[in-house]
């Protein structure tokens, strides 16, 4: 008992110092910037129990992230992405069983079948059901996402949100990045095995908590992930995070950039943060 109760303690005091904040310094930075890693599921109420955080961002005088969601003309270019061509029927790519299966799934879920849905992209339906499916069983709301508190905040105070990313190379990542027969199976895998989902995002959720970003890592990579979040991801989001630190280097020059992004993107040998330390920079926890 008494064991149990030392190690619920030892959690508590490591989630109350998550090493989520870094510092970046540096190969001829003028002043430091800082990353904070986020995780969709962990909502906003998480940022009071990381020291230091808003006085970070108070020195700062830019936001860098993955997409920018005050760009209305990027968002109105990712809903027409969204959509497949003419010449594309997805019920060419399933048994009418497995049809019907995404179909119920959808109405039951989304409350819209595939006589709606059919000109989505099977990586947008994927999306969808996963983010309903968060919801439902993780308490997942975008309205509470720290990603989102960040760029609203910048917003408020007339500082520029820019993304790393241009509109081109953020639709592939969202909607093309995976083969389209992949993204298929992928769509009926999630539907008939959303347990999967749920456990995964949960197990990373608790991660993040601690600050376990290199574990987050090696559970995306783990034989034992069936989740839709796999090993191929993880080789595309490496070899992005070479070339975000090439795109980064002009903003860590001149100091003060706020960099929020998803914590599966830093951690690891292939993450974000070991690419800049392999390309010369400081990369220290600001909480350790």
């Amino acid at each position: 008992m008494r064991r149990n109760l030392l190690y619920i303690l030892l959690l508590l005091a490591l989630s109350a110092h998550a090493q989520v904040l870094f510092k970046v310094s540096g190969n001829s930075a003028k002043s430091p910037s800082y990353i904070f890693a986020t995780n969709k599921i962990v909502g906003i109420e998480f940022l009071d129990s990381v020291p230091k955080l808003l006085n970070c961002f108070s020195k700062c005088s830019i936001v860098l992230t993955e997409f920018a969601m005050q760009d209305y003309e990027a968002l109105a270019a990712l809903r027409v992405a969204a959509l497949l061509p003419d010449s594309i029927r997805l019920d060419r790519y399933y048994t009418t069983e497995e049809y019907q299966q995404i179909d119920d799934a959808m109405q039951l879920t989304l409350g819209m079948g595939m006589d709606k849905l059919c000109r989505m992209k099977p990586s947008y339906l994927t999306a969808m059901y996963r983010n309903e499916l968060l919801h439902k069983w993780l308490d997942y709301d975008d309205q509470r996402s720290m990603e989102a508190f960040f760029q609203s905040i910048a917003t408020d105070k007339n500082m520029p949100v820019r993304a790393i990313d241009d509109i081109g190379e953020t639709m592939y990542m969202v909607f093309d990045r995976e083969p389209f027969h992949w993204q298929c199976k992928e769509l009926l895998q999630i539907i008939e095995y959303p347990e999967r989902e749920v456990r995964q995002e949960r197990m990373l959720a608790e991660m993040y908590r601690m600050g376990r970003l290199t574990d987050m890592s090696y559970q995306i990579l783990s034989p034992d992930n069936q989740s839709t979040q796999s090993y191929s991801d993880y080789q595309i989001y490496a070899a992005r995070n070479k070339e975000w630190t090439r795109r980064l280097r002009p903003y860590l020059v001149n100091g003060g950039a706020f960099i929020t992004l998803d914590a599966i993107y830093l951690g690891g040998e292939k993450g974000l943060l070991e690419q800049l330390r392999a390309a010369g920079y400081k990369v220290k926890s600001v909480n350790r």
